[in-house]
């Protein structure tokens, strides 16, 4: 049998409590929902948060908060996931491209500074593949930011936790993000001047903007397993990355002011991925490009220019790692991660 490249950590606990809610019939936004808000706060240090049913309505009543009219540009990473593009243009907003730095795969602060002068006037930041860039160059481009944690959140950036240094921060829960509720969002912020504009965004929200307590639930109960989680993640980042380096093959660049979050193993590849494919499928495990679903694919051919991130769409690609692939299939990762032709 095939490893996976993903596995919810959705165990018998995550159960129950979904369980819970439905045999009360209170899945709708209500208790559980302030549980998690509550539970955001308390684990990350934040000041305010508002749980909502998508990262789009996230992304929507952050820039709300920041009273940024539409029409504006708003600056987002060539490989930041396609929603992110959909929601602004749906939204009235205009999306500002930028290409990516080719070891890190985050946002190039040469491009993003470019297009600062060209008007943007936000900048939304996907902490990419769980690692956090270096925040205050960002900060210095003296125009709002808003981190994307979805996969950062629990990494660190010099000593500060992932979500505290842009004005807002997202934190996704939807499928293939590292907590995830099967559906939805929290939008915090670290800052109370920002969580007061929060709380007045939560009392004037509609019904349907806000997380149902069935997925709340879900969400609620990752958290707290998540500190025993990431110890396990962290373990098989290290172990990986001293197979991989046996290789000709490497994983991103980590900054040394920080910690990642090790939602999954990066590699870049530097040889074709057809070849790399064929022999990791013999060894019965499976592989995924690491930007499926980005921006850059979305758009195709229609995307002009940020040739690094069209490399890095075809050249990296993620193995499985996750807390419950245990030993023998670790091992098995690690002897492939090695041997990669």
């Amino acid at each position: 049998m095939k490893i996976p490249v993903y596995s919810s950590t959705i165990r018998r606990r995550e159960m129950d409590a979904v369980l819970t809610c439905m045999v009360s019939e209170k899945i709708g936004p209500g208790e559980m929902n302030l549980k998690l808000v509550n539970q955001v706060r308390e684990q990350f240090a934040f000041d305010g948060a508002l749980a909502l049913r998508s990262p789009a309505l996230a992304l929507k009543y952050a820039l709300t908060a920041l009273d940024v009219s539409p029409g504006s540009a708003i600056i987002i990473s060539a490989l930041a996931p396609a929603w992110q593009y959909q929601a602004l243009i749906e939204f009235g907003f205009v999306p500002s491209i930028v290409d990516v730095h080719p070891d890190t795969g985050q946002m190039d602060i040469v491009h993003c500074e470019a297009a600062v002068k060209s008007g943007g006037r936000v900048i939304v930041l996907h902490e990419a593949l769980g690692h956090i860039p270096d925040l205050a160059s960002f900060l210095s481009l003296g125009v709002p930011l808003i981190e994307d944690i979805s996969l950062s959140v629990g990494a660190q950036y010099q000593e500060k936790l992932a979500g505290h240094v842009g004005v807002y921060a997202i934190l996704g829960l939807e499928e293939g993000d590292l907590l995830t509720a099967g559906g939805g969002a929290v939008l915090v912020s670290s800052q109370k001047r920002e969580s007061v504009v929060l709380r007045t965004l939560a009392e004037k929200a509609p019904r349907t903007d806000i997380l149902a307590d069935i997925n709340a639930a879900l969400a609620w109960v990752q958290l707290k397993e998540m500190p025993k989680n990431t110890l396990l993640r962290r373990e098989l980042s290290q172990n990986f990355i001293r197979s991989l380096m046996q290789g000709r093959h490497k994983t991103v660049i980590e900054l040394s002011e920080g910690s990642s979050s090790c939602w999954s193993f990066p590699v870049i590849l530097s040889s074709g991925l057809k070849e790399v494919k064929q022999y990791v499928n013999r060894k019965e495990i499976e592989i995924t490009c690491a930007f499926t679903g980005s921006v850059t694919e979305h758009l195709g051919d229609t995307l002009e220019g940020c040739i690094t991130a069209k490399s890095l769409l075809m050249r990296c690609v993620l193995f499985p790692l996750y807390p419950r692939l245990g030993a023998s299939n670790a091992a098995r990762i690690a002897k492939v991660l090695a041997t990669l032709p």
